[in-house]
C-alpha cells in the first residue's frame, strides 16, 4: 500500500506512526523542557489529538502534525504556569497588609482576568502572553509561530481589544 492510501485512522497504520515518531517525540519535548513527566504527558496528549484528527491528517503529514500540536501543548503549558506563578510570586508582604475584603476582590478580579485571556481564541492568546509575558517582540514571534509580523500585530490588536470589552463589563 502506497503512503497516499494509508489512512491514519487504521489501528495498524496509527500504531506504525506512533512506534515511528514517539520516542523522538518525547525526546524533544523532554529537551525542551526538561521535565520527563511533562514530555511523557504531552507526547501521549499530541498523539491523542492526532487519533481524533486522523481522517484529516494525511499520512504524509502525520510527523508535522503530531510535532506542531506537542510544540502547541508544550507553549500553552508553559504560558499557564508563567501566569500562575506569577500570581503566586506577588509580594506576600503587601498581601499581609491588606484587608481581607481586598483580598477577596483582587482574587475575584485575578480570576476575571484569567478566565478572560483564557477565553481569548487560542492564536490571539499565543502572540498576547508572549508579547506581554515573555516579552518577545512581533519579529520573534513571527518567527515563531511562522507568521508576519503584521499578523502578529493584528492578534494582538484583537486580544487587546477583547479584554477591553471584558474589562468595562467586570468593572
Amino acid at each position: 500500500m502506497n503512503d497516499s492510501k494509508k489512512s491514519l485512522c487504521s489501528e495498524a497504520v496509527f500504531s506504525q506512526v506512533f512506534m515511528e515518531y514517539s520516542k523522538t517525540l518525547l525526546n524533544f519535548l523532554f529537551y525542551k523542557s526538561g521535565n520527563q513527566k511533562l514530555a511523557e504527558d504531552l507526547t501521549q496528549e499530541a498523539f491523542l489529538k492526532l487519533w481524533q484528527n486522523c481522517s484529516k491528517v494525511s499520512f504524509e503529514k502525520a510527523k508535522g502534525y503530531v510535532f506542531a500540536t506537542a510544540q502547541n501543548l508544550m507553549m500553552n503549558n508553559f504560558k499557564h504556569q508563567k501566569i500562575v506563578l506569577k500570581f503566586e510570586n506577588k509580594g506576600h508582604t503587601e498581601r499581609d497588609i491588606e484587608s481581607p475584603a481586598y483580598l477577596l476582590e483582587e482574587k475575584e478580579l485575578k480570576e476575571q482576568i484569567e478566565r478572560a485571556i483564557s477565553e481569548l481564541p487560542e492564536k490571539q492568546r499565543a502572540v498576547f502572553l508572549l508579547s506581554r509575558i515573555d516579552k518577545k517582540t512581533y519579529a520573534e514571534i513571527g518567527e515563531m509561530l511562522g507568521i508576519s509580523s503584521k499578523a502578529v500585530e493584528k492578534r494582538i490588536y484583537k486580544a487587546l481589544n477583547t479584554l477591553r470589552k471584558v474589562s468595562s463589563l467586570i468593572k
